[in-house]
């Protein structure tokens, strides 16, 4: 399993948004819409983005080994989800909303 550095590191690449960008797109109408949901409620990507926006404000040294493990989980996410690009201009695409979901705007690299 990769160490807290590594896993530190590949999240810090992969989620592109700051935590007051990511809670500004998770207060929007296309974050909700976003993603599935197995009983109609929050999103499994909604939720993933608030915790996401506490690990972003949360020091380094006090990150548990949940955080770490959360970030593991969004480091697979994004670079599983960046591999099923669409075609074309994605601005609006729920492709894209997922994965700011996930703290990752595409349009940002």
């Amino acid at each position: 399993m990769d160490g807290e550095q590594d896993v530190t590191e590949q999240f810090e690449q992969a989620v592109n948004m700051t935590a007051g960008e990511l809670e500004d797109w998770l207060g929007r109408e296309e974050s909700r819409a976003a993603g599935q949901s197995a009983d109609g409620g929050e999103s499994v990507g909604h939720r993933s983005g608030r915790r996401i926006v506490g690990i972003l404000r949360t020091k380094r040294a006090e990150r548990t080994d949940d955080d770490l493990e959360h970030m593991r989980a969004v480091v697979g996410y994004v670079h599983r989800h960046l591999a099923q690009r669409p075609d074309g201009d994605v601005t609006g695409t729920r492709w894209r909303h997922s994965l700011m979901n996930w703290g990752h705007d595409p349009l940002k690299d």
